[in-house]
């Protein structure tokens, strides 16, 4: 799922692909936003010989502008040319290796991941690119594909507004630690120069960019959210020195506590990847300023005296 502005809501909600009917389909009114959408993905057909075998063969592979300098090649069927097929165009097709093999993995990879993550197209676009630049430079040999994959969706999500945490990306990575993902990502951004914190290249991250990811995982009432949301922008009004993810964390735990279906703490932590510890700290920083951020239309002032820190 990804996020696009619904003209019946009006705002940005989660839209659903139904890839069957090309429809593309607001999750909270059920809007069909886009109809009709085409499939650009590869097409498949079957060229049997007469012996019968079907076999799918791919008429070609997508088009990628990333390899520019590649060249279209043509796989005889060993059926055309009798049952052993020609030995020599065998050894002319064995003969030497492909000069894309390696950022072909790489770019599946990163299919892969971003799918896993429910990832939009462009961020997979922008992460081939990162990770192109680095090939280009001759500097991923001997290095960790997994983390270096990682490192480039991190980075992508940053720069396109939709940022994950290194948690969730290191949940998908199969073959790499937070650490090395962490480290991958420091390289990256060292060997392309690609600047971090308030650099438009790559945006700042904020509480809200999380918010609605979060909430969906918790499944919480729209009134729930609207309350987090107002709650996260009131807060940076205040002097919180914590982390965007963490204070997140707390805002959604505080405004659960106020509502009739109270999240444990421990769902919480697991949904927003943030360590309960660190929730239990912010939501005390947090706590302090509850009345004056909290909406008035949410909750009232003998409700907010529910809201108590000292069971931490």
């Amino acid at each position: 799922m990804s996020d696009t502005f619904c003209t019946d809501c009006k705002r940005y909600t989660e839209v659903v692909l139904d890839h069957a009917a090309g429809d593309t389909v607001c999750s909270e009114c059920g809007l069909v936003l886009e109809s009709r959408s085409i499939d650009e993905t590869s097409e498949w057909r079957t060229f049997a010989d007469d012996s019968g075998s079907n076999d799918p063969n791919r008429v070609g592979v997508p088009v990628n502008p990333l390899l520019s300098d590649g060249v279209l090649s043509t796989f005889m069927s060993p059926g055309l040319n009798g049952p052993n097929g020609d030995v020599s165009l065998a050894r002319l097709k064995n003969r030497g290796g492909d000069p894309h093999r390696a950022i072909v993995v790489a770019f599946k990879s990163i299919t892969n991941m971003a799918d896993r993550l429910s990832l939009v197209t462009t961020i997979k676009d922008r992460a081939s690119e990162i990770y192109k630049r680095l090939e280009d430079q001759k500097c991923t040999r001997g290095r960790n594909l997994e983390a270096l994959v990682a490192g480039c969706i991190y980075i992508a999500c940053r720069q396109e507004g939709k940022p994950r945490t290194v948690k969730e990306i290191c949940s998908i990575a199969s073959g790499a630690t937070k650490k090395e993902i962490g480290r991958a990502k420091e390289f990256i951004v060292k060997q392309l120069k690609v600047e971090m914190g308030e650099s438009m290249e790559m945006g700042t991250i904020h509480a809200e960019d999380y918010l609605r990811r979060f909430c969906s995982n918790l499944g919480m009432r729209h009134e729930e959210v609207k309350a987090v949301e107002e709650t996260v922008l009131k807060s940076g009004e205040f002097d919180i020195r914590r982390s965007p993810i963490s204070i997140a964390a707390a805002i959604i735990f505080m405004i659960t506590q106020l509502s009739d279906s109270k999240k444990p703490l421990r769902d919480i932590s697991i949904a927003t990847t943030v360590a309960e510890g660190t929730i239990k700290n912010t939501y005390k920083d947090i706590y302090p300023h509850a009345a004056k951020i909290v909406p008035d239309w949410y909750t009232k002032e003998r409700d907010l005296k529910n809201l108590c820190c000292s069971k931490f």
